[in-house]
């Protein structure tokens, strides 16, 4: 009885064991259930949409981004590769409700497989359920069993010992292959069919965090071309935060209209701007700024890791003494060696951080009163241009229907354009905003400049910005009336000025320009260290004759290019200069012709050195009627020095011609005493001869030898008082 008493105990408790562990699973939705993520992973929350945009006229952009966040939150951005190294240089954020930033992380540059093989499950190359259980050999597993006609859904916790593959028959003669994975239970091991599995759950906290960053990164590489940037806030409750960057933007254009009316006194002028949304995220509401400043911004890699070369060092014990190099000295500031006194504490530091920053502070500033100036909506002396007045009835009036959107004020050095308006922009779509619209000043010309054309002058308008507002460079559709009358292009305009602009050629009135060079005369005769200069005039003389075909007034605009180095002589008034062109106004009646004359004289400089100057070179400035009389004293005493010079030269030319006459006699002489005996009769004569030309050679040295002496004192008396003349 006592032995089946206890196998009856034996089989209860065996039945519980087996009970416990195959009791059905739990539902992930009972009460009781973890299944929050564990404390190093923190999920994602809500996006930050873009609440503004400043665009700037320099290729970069200021976003500003706006939410609430509650609690411990982690937002995820993603933004192209090529931003990163802008978003690193200028991210500025901020928790708005007492909290604090407590990490910003972005996604490496390495390839995403790199990234992937770092985590302790690899996702790379999409393995399979049993391929990622080997990889998680030795780690313990809850693992949930689907209901099949044999068994009742149930649990298992184990460590994972590997997976196999078997072959199991199907049926009478089929045989299939089955993958299964080895289980160390409680129990003993166990073999569970991977089709059996509903799912699987780790028990390590550390490998389920690094499966689900594994699958996070997989998410954010979907686009290959982007890279997350991770902001984690910490803090308390439900709070606003901001975050704000500057990244390169396309830069904001304008074109614009222009009606002129019949009488070509005033003009009309609606200006557009053209924004483009080239990121992959939509604008819904964005406070937007367009400004005309050009800030200097530049790229800087801080995305690629950097790495500093280190010295290899040898242990002393093997280490080889290698010949030591040296490099030279640029400037030595003590004589005995060089040396240098050691810069003070911080000065480096200081040098190094002087320049950039200070450029970086200004650029941040005109961020700051840029998204300022947005808060302050028609804060300011706003200009609008709603107010126009509108040109006549029957001709095109750009203002009906349009008025201007935007209010522009100066933002120190820049100038803005604040949309008043919020603005909805799709992304990759571009939109034209109006900006300007209104009547300015202006009155209808033609401009003849012979570089642009050689015979006709443009038809154009002289205007002035009358706006208030900066106009930026842009293109210009010119209505004369009601129809279209040509482009034209404008360069970028303050408030105020005035400017030009041409739009087709002016076919009624014949320009034809004559050129006239007179011959160049000397005005000024100055000696300076042996150096003379002689300054010529020369003057040139252009006239234009203009012929009027038209029976209208034109108001002609001569244009004549500007010249540094010629003075402008005849007229000496001119309407106005630019950099490159003077600019003449006249009035030529219908049908009529004119013409004007334009005289411009310079000063061309020649220098001559005295010391190589001939005589007659030196006349010629001798007897000029602009040379003063101490510069023609001077050139006379300069002349008189010269000649004694010369005449010496002279002497000198005179004892070398004698010497060489008496050296090529004596080898006359020295070929007949070769021939003859020396007791002949001529050999006696042609010997004393010979003596007598050996005591005039003697005679002639010694006269060459004073001779070259007085030559050399000479020339260098007369270099030494060219040298130190001075006179005007």
């Amino acid at each position: 009885m006592r032995r089946i008493a206890l196998g009856i105990v034996a089989a209860g408790i065996l039945a519980a064991a087996v009970f416990l562990a195959v009791r059905p699973g739990e539902s992930p939705a009972q009460p009781g259930r973890n299944d929050s993520p564990s404390p190093a992973f923190k999920p994602p929350g809500p996006q930050l949409p873009i609440t503004k945009v400043v665009l700037f006229s320099s290729g970069v952009g200021f976003f500003e981004r706006e939410g609430e966040v509650e609690g411990n939150t982690r937002i995820d951005l993603t933004f192209p590769v090529d931003n990163i190294n802008d978003l690193l240089k200028s991210m500025v954020l901020q928790d708005l409700g007492g909290g604090h930033i407590s990490a910003v992380s972005y996604d490496s540059r390495d390839p995403i497989e790199k990234t992937l093989r770092s985590f302790a499950i690899n996702l790379t190359d999409n393995p399979s359920f049993g391929a990622i259980l080997q990889q998680a050999r030795g780690e313990k597993v809850e693992v949930v069993l689907q209901q099949t006609a044999v068994t009742q859904p149930g649990i298992l916790t184990g460590v994972i010992m590997g997976t196999e593959k078997q072959r199991q028959a199907a049926g009478k003669e089929a045989v299939v292959e089955v993958e299964l994975v080895n289980l160390w239970c409680a129990d003993g091991m166990r073999s569970v069919k991977l089709a059996d599995i509903q799912r699987v759950r780790f028990l390590n906290p550390i490998i389920d965090n690094e499966l689900k960053r594994a699958l996070e990164t997989l998410a954010l590489s979907h686009d290959t071309q982007k890279k997350a940037v991770s902001l984690n806030f910490s803090g308390e409750g439900k709070r606003p935060v901001r975050v704000s960057y500057v990244v390169e933007s396309p830069i904001w254009k304008t074109s614009y209209r222009m009606v002129i009316d019949k009488e070509g006194k005033k003009a009309f002028l609606q200006g557009w701007a053209v924004v483009e949304n080239t990121s992959d995220e939509d604008w819904n509401n964005v406070r937007m700024a367009l400004v005309s400043g050009r800030p200097i911004s530049f790229q800087m890699d801080l995305y690629q890791p950097l790495y500093v070369p280190r010295p290899v060092v040898e242990p002393e014990l093997f280490a080889s003494l290698r010949p030591p190099t040296y490099g030279g000295a640029m400037e030595k500031k003590d004589a005995a060696f060089g040396l240098q006194a050691p810069p003070a504490p911080g000065a480096a530091a200081g040098l190094a951080g002087a320049g950039a920053p200070q450029d970086a502070g200004k650029a941040a500033a005109a961020m700051r009163r840029a998204g300022e100036a947005l808060e302050r909506q028609g804060a300011g002396q706003a200009m609008r241009g709603r107010n126009a007045t509108a040109v006549a009835d029957k001709e095109m009036q750009l203002d009906a229907g349009v008025a201007s959107a935007a209010t522009a004020m100066e933002m120190g050095d820049f100038f803005q354009y604040f949309i008043d308006t919020p603005v909805s922009l799709p992304r990759q779509k571009s939109a034209m905003l109006p900006i300007v619209n209104q009547t300015i000043e202006g009155i209808k010309v033609s401009i003849y400049n012979q570089g642009v054309h050689p015979k006709f002058p443009l038809h154009g308008l002289k205007f002035k910005n009358t706006t208030g507002l900066h106009l930026m460079q842009g293109p210009i559709t010119v209505f004369d009336g009601n129809s279209y009358a040509g482009d034209a292009r404008i360069q970028d305009l303050q408030p105020n000025e005035e400017r030009l602009l041409s739009y087709a050629i002016d076919l009624g009135v014949e320009v034809e320009p004559v050129v006239k060079h007179e011959p160049q005369r000397l005005t000024a005769v100055k000696v300076f260290k042996g150096i003379l200069h002689a300054t010529n005039k020369i003057r040139e003389a252009k006239t234009y004759n203009i012929k009027n075909r038209t029976n209208q007034e034109r108001r002609l605009i001569l244009e004549h290019p500007y010249r540094p180095e010629f003075k402008l002589v005849t007229p000496e008034k001119y309407a106005e200069r630019s950099r490159d062109v003077y600019r003449f106004e006249m009035l030529v009646a219908g049908e009529k012709s004119a013409s004007t004359e334009i005289v411009e004289e310079r000063d061309v400089v020649q220098q001559i050195a005295l010391t190589n100057a001939d005589d007659q070179t030196i006349r010629f400035f001798l007897n000029s009627t602009v040379a003063s009389d101490k510069v023609k004293e001077a050139l006379a005493k300069a002349l008189e020095l010269k000649a004694k010079w010369a005449a010496t030269q002279r002497e000198i030319a005179e004892i070398n011609r004698q010497y060489n006459e008496i050296s090529q006699d004596q080898q006359r002489l020295r070929a007949n005493l070769k021939e003859l005996p020396p007791t002949a009769a001529a050999y006696k004569r042609y010997l004393e001869k010979f003596d007598q030309q050996e005591t005039e050679i003697e005679k002639l040295q010694a006269t060459l030898k004073e001779l070259r002496a007085k030559e050399d004192k000479e020339r260098r008396e007369y270099e030494q008082y060219l040298f130190a003349l001075n006179v005007e």
